[in-house]
């Protein structure tokens, strides 16, 4: 395991040269920790999504790559960018599905329970969102937090060492940002 994450750290060092190697290299060796991350970000998502988790990890790899000067500092802050790359394309596809459902050459029809279900999955994306948008202007480590936990997989361990934060710290946070997000997605 540590054999793999100082791998991981040295091609993202490397990714900052011009030498496309390291990025083929790279996607070899974090592609099954990507799907898996992908996976969880649609599982939450309505049956008939239209996006797939290898569509999202190629998506969201290749704003990665793109971003070459970003200056990759450890695996943990890889998988953290990872994590917010997949939630913008999750919210980004949500907001465009929405936009559909508006307007455009659609025919209006009335709506039945498969139907509702298919739109509060969206909603949920976008509802998260924009709450995780409202704590970042009062906290934003703590929606730093929700995003490597939520989007990103991470365990609270994993999520302090990628915000350099004590397990103790991060453990605290979380509970106070998940305590946040109820209230603010219940609307309490």
């Amino acid at each position: 395991m540590e054999e793999s994450r100082r791998r991981v750290t040295e091609l993202l060092r490397a990714l900052t040269r011009s030498d496309p190697k390291p990025a083929e290299d790279l996607l070899a060796v974090v592609y099954d920790d990507l799907r898996r991350m992908a996976r969880g970000q649609l599982r939450g998502e309505r049956a008939n999504h239209t996006l797939q988790p290898t569509a999202l990890v190629h998506e969201a790899y290749l704003r990665l790559v793109d971003a070459r000067d970003l200056g990759w500092e450890s695996r943990a802050h890889f998988f953290g960018i990872a994590a917010r790359a997949m939630r913008q394309i999750l919210v980004d596809h949500a907001r465009r599905r929405n936009a559909d459902k508006r307007g455009g050459a659609w025919t209006r029809v009335t709506l039945d329970s498969g139907v509702a279900a298919e739109a509060g999955a969206d909603a949920d994306v976008l509802d998260l969102h924009d709450a995780l948008e409202r704590l970042a202007a009062s906290d934003a480590d703590l929606a730093r937090l929700v995003e490597l936990r939520f989007f990103g997989g991470l365990t609270v361990d994993e999520a302090g060492e990628a915000m350099g934060v004590s397990p103790r710290k991060a453990a605290k946070d979380w509970a106070v940002a998940r305590l946040w997000l109820r209230r603010e997605l219940k609307g309490d």
